[in-house]
């Protein structure tokens, strides 16, 4: 059996139905020989790209790889051997080098029996000048919430040079955690059915992710630049542990950390190197930060901070100005702080027109639109009219909504933001993990530091699964009125951003799928918005 498929088979299958067939169950997947997943490739550079497969065998497999500039292979300039290793999972990375520049190539991997792998389409960067260049965002694919309609609609496109994805590619919940079995679409479920914490459960998990058609074809058509967000590992990790790992039964953090690092980096076309930058020509900088486990201090909790306080106004400000205000607190730790500093003074003094921030977590401020409190029916649980009223009252404080984002860690996104603005950079934050969509304009000390591009979901639910009795534009209304640096929110579909870049503009296109639910590309509706080379905030905006 092989789950093999290339993009025209993929077509084709779509015609006849195939596609919709039910992810792969485990024996299925265990019983797979060959390629059994594609191709990939990432993290291009100018004269190079990092190629990707799976092939399973009874032993290691010696696999040929050919790059070509046309389809039929006629025309091979690069390739080399690589060995899929079982250790590996028998999956097989390869950096091609002595590419040209601002080139498309194809590519495929030969197995030692003669069969070929899916030919893949993959691009260099450009040097130089460059009039334009397309991005894909793309965060938070949750299986089980429906189907990848936004990989398949961006694998059609022609107009976009690179893909970027900011975390959650995968999740870790068993199937009848999140989503809850009510919820869950069925033919979606991943393996294992439990949630993944040995060595095993995480290669499953990431195969049965995989074997998605219109993930396979995202890949097959694009390269991607990719770093890993908390479900990768457990919900709400930092440095030492996460909010869904439990020592006691799960054993210690530091193993399950290594094991979910090593098999991303088994499974994902990327290279071992924890943060990098990626150089656009002379039009953009792009940065790929680590947020999540590297250096991360555990997340601050503000039901933790007001328990048992009698006085909640005075405790709400104590919190304020003490633990979230703390100047040690940091998303990136102090050493990768330090580089991006650095990199981001480079980057402006070369002549680089953006300095561009793909990263987890959304950085503009979003607190809670104290009218919410009238949002409450009257049947809600008493834990959901406290929490609410908590939620208000720190708004009220002058707290954000979501401590695990950047407004966690108020310190640290100033001591960026100050560094965007002193060296002069035109700075462009990338951004996912909400599942919302959210347009900012990023300030400090009263003065533009740049904008952000925040991307809501492939699947996961919005805020419209909390507060399904509330209108998503009332919602979305009350958070504009609630905080001056967020122009635009959508808080209920899911959907993709494509950017477009050139040397004086920066647009965003936030694309709303139709459905979900169903094997469909429709959009219902797009957002757009761009900011200007020297502006440093949305036009339109104050």
């Amino acid at each position: 059996m092989t789950l093999s498929i290339d993009r025209r088979l993929l077509v084709k299958a779509s015609l006849l139905g195939l596609a919709a067939l039910a992810v792969p169950g485990t024996a299925a997947i265990l019983a797979a020989r060959g390629f059994t997943h594609g191709v990939a490739s990432g993290e291009p550079g100018p004269r190079s790209v990092l190629l990707w497969t799976r092939h399973v065998a009874a032993n290691d497999s010696r696999l040929q790889c050919e790059v070509a500039t046309d389809a039929a292979f006629t025309r091979i300039v690069g390739g080399g051997s690589v060995t899929a290793r079982g250790m590996a999972d028998h999956t097989a990375k390869i950096v091609i080098d002595g590419l040209s520049p601002d080139t498309w190539y194809h590519y495929r991997f030969i197995a030692p029996d003669g069969t070929k792998s899916p030919a893949g389409r993959t691009r260099t960067l450009p040097i130089g000048d460059v009039a334009r260049f397309g991005i894909g965002l793309f965060s938070c694919s949750n299986m089980p919430f429906g189907r990848f309609n936004a990989y398949a609609h961006a694998a059609a496109r022609d107009d976009l040079d690179l893909v970027v994805h900011v975390g959650d590619y995968i999740y870790e919940y068993g199937n009848d955690t999140y989503p809850a079995p009510g919820k869950r679409m069925p033919g979606r479920e991943p393996e294992p059915a439990h949630e993944m914490v040995t060595l095993a459960d995480y290669r499953l998990r990431h195969a049965s992710y995989r074997a998605d058609p219109d993930l396979l074809a995202l890949h097959q058509r694009f390269p991607m630049i990719a770093q890993w967000d908390d479900h990768e590992f457990a919900n709400d990790s930092w440095e030492g542990g996460a909010q869904n790992h439990q020592p006691a039964t799960e054993g210690a953090w530091a193993t399950r950390k290594a094991i979910a690092e090593r098999v991303y980096r088994e499974w994902m076309p990327v290279s071992d190197r924890l943060y990098d930058s990626f150089q656009i020509g002379t039009l953009a900088t792009l940065f790929r930060p680590e947020t999540r486990v590297t250096g991360r201090t555990k997340q601050l909790e503000l039901a933790e901070a007001i328990a048992g306080r009698g006085d909640l106004a005075r405790a709400l400000v104590e919190f304020r100005d003490g633990p979230w205000s703390a100047p040690e607190r940091t998303l990136m730790g102090m050493k990768q702080e330090r580089w991006l500093d650095t990199e981001l003074a480079r980057s402006v003094s070369s002549g680089t027109r953006w300095q561009v921030l793909a990263q987890q977590l959304v950085m503009g401020t979003v607190r809670f639109p104290v009218e919410a409190e009238g949002w409450i029916p009257a049947t809600a649980p008493e834990a959901i009219r406290r929490r609410t009223l908590g939620l208000a009252a720190a708004s009220r404080a002058g707290l954000p909504l979501n401590l695990d984002a950047w407004d966690g860690y108020p310190a640290a996104r100033s001591r960026l933001l100050r560094r965007a603005q002193s060296t002069g950079s035109n700075l462009v934050v990338l951004s996912g993990d909400s599942h919302n969509a959210w347009g900012n304009n990023l300030m400090e000390d009263g003065r533009p530091a740049g904008v952000e591009f925040a991307g809501h979901s492939v699947t996961s639910p919005g805020f419209e699964a909390a507060i399904p009795h509330i209108p998503p534009a009332d919602v979305a209304k009350a958070l504009r009125a609630t905080n001056p640096g967020l122009l635009f929110a959508d808080t209920a579909r899911r959907g993709y951003v494509a950017l477009t870049m050139t040397p004086e503009k920066v647009t965003g296109e936030w694309l709303f799928l139709k459905d979900i639910r169903t094997a469909d590309t429709t959009m219902a509706a797009s957002h757009s918005m761009h900011v200007r080379h020297g502006r440093r905030a949305f036009d339109g905006s104050a």
